[in-house]
C-alpha cells in the first residue's frame, strides 16, 4: 500500500509497523519547487527517478538528476528533493535493516546485515543505468512498489525476499562502501536546529535562541542556515507552521482562528498572509479542496 508523504522533519513514526518496518511512498507534485523538505530518519531509503529534472540534497551535498537512476539514503542522512519538472511522482521505499536479521550468525549476518545495522557499511549513493546491477535492482524496486495482496504472510515473504535480492545484487557488485570517519558536523547542527523548530513551532521562536543552539552569532547563523537550507530561519519556520496548519485543516474541524494560534501565529492577519504566500489560496478554500501539489513535507 502506498502512503502519501506527511508533514514532518525528523520522522518519529515508524515506516510500516513495529514488527514489519517497510513502506512504499509515491509522492505526487504538480508544480516546480520543493517536493520533500529537509528531514531524516533511522531507516534506509531507496529512491527511483524514472524521468524529469531533480535536485537531491544529502547531508548538504547536492546531486543534480536529469535521467533515470536509483539513489540510496542511509540512516540519519539529512535529505531533501526539489524539481524543475511541472508534475509527476517521487517514488521511494523505506525500510529498517533490522527486518532482515537472521537469528543464526551466518556469513550474511556477520559480514553484511550486522555492519549495515551498526552503520559501518553504507549503501552506495547512486546506481546509473549503465551498471550491470541497475536493471535487476530497478525491476525489483518496481515489483515492491506494485505489490498487491491481501495476504499478510505472502506480502511479507515477497517483500523480505525482494529486499534480500537487492542486498545480494549490491554485494555481488561490491557496491557497499565502508562508513567514512570525516563526518561533517554541520549536518548535526542543522538537525539540532530543525528539531528545535519542529518541537517549538507553536511558540515564538527567536533567532538568538536558534543561533545559541549551535554556538554561532546571529549574523553568521543566518548566513549558514540560508546557504544550507535555501531559506532564512524565519522563512523556514513559517513554512513549517503552514504545513502543520494544512494538516489540521485537512484532518480536523478546528476553526481557522484556533488553527492559527495552534500553529504559532499570534494574529490571524499574519497567518492568512503567510498561508496565501505558500499555497496561493485561503485556509477555507484549502479545507474544501486540498491540493496534493502544494508544499510538501
Amino acid at each position: 500500500m502506498h502512503h502519501t508523504q506527511p508533514p514532518t522533519l525528523k520522522e518519529l513514526r515508524p515506516h510500516g509497523t513495529k514488527t514489519f518496518p517497510f513502506a512504499t511512498y509515491k509522492t505526487p507534485f504538480c508544480q516546480k519547487g520543493t517536493i520533500v523538505k529537509h528531514h531524516w530518519h533511522d531507516e534506509i531509503e531507496m529512491i527511483y527517478f524514472s524521468e524529469g529534472n531533480f535536485r537531491l540534497e544529502i547531508n548538504m551535498e547536492p546531486f543534480i538528476i536529469y535521467s533515470e537512476c536509483l539513489y540510496f539514503i542511509n540512516p540519519g542522512e539529512l535529505h531533501s528533493i526539489s524539481t524543475d519538472t511541472a508534475s509527476g511522482f517521487e517514488e521511494a521505499i523505506v525500510f529498517s535493516p533490522h527486518m532482515m536479521s537472521f537469528e543464526s550468525y551466518d556469513t550474511t549476518q556477520m559480514q553484511l546485515i550486522h555492519p549495515i545495522q551498526n552503520g559501518k557499511l553504507l549503501f552506495p549513493r547512486c546506481i546509473l543505468p549503465d551498471h550491470p546491477a541497475f536493471v535487476p535492482i530497478r525491476d525489483t524496486f518496481v515489483e515492491l512498489m506494485n505489490m498487491c495482496t491481501d495476504d499478510a504472510l505472502t506480502y511479507q515473504l515477497y517483500t523480505k525476499s525482494s529486499l534480500l535480492r537487492i542486498l545480494a545484487l549490491l554485494s555481488a557488485s561490491r557496491l557497499f562502501v565502508p562508513a567514512e570517519k570525516n563526518y561533517d558536523k554541520r549536518v548535526d547542527e542543522l538537525k539540532k536546529i530543525i528539531t528545535y523548530i519542529m518541537e517549538n513551532y507553536r511558540e515564538k521562536i527567536y533567532i538568538r535562541d536558534l543561533a545559541a543552539l549551535v554556538n554561532m552569532n546571529e549574523q553568521y547563523f543566518c548566513r549558514f542556515f540560508k546557504k544550507a537550507i535555501g531559506h532564512s530561519p524565519m522563512e523556514y519556520t513559517n513554512e513549517y507552521r503552514i504545513k502543520q496548519s494544512m494538516h489540521l485543516l485537512k484532518e480536523t474541524d478546528l476553526p481557522v482562528t484556533e488553527i492559527c494560534l495552534e500553529c504559532g501565529f499570534n494574529n490571524l492577519g499574519n497567518f492568512l498572509k503567510e498561508f496565501r504566500k505558500y499555497t496561493s489560496t485561503t485556509p477555507l478554500k484549502y479545507r474544501k479542496n486540498p491540493d496534493p501539489g502544494q508544499i510538501q513535507a
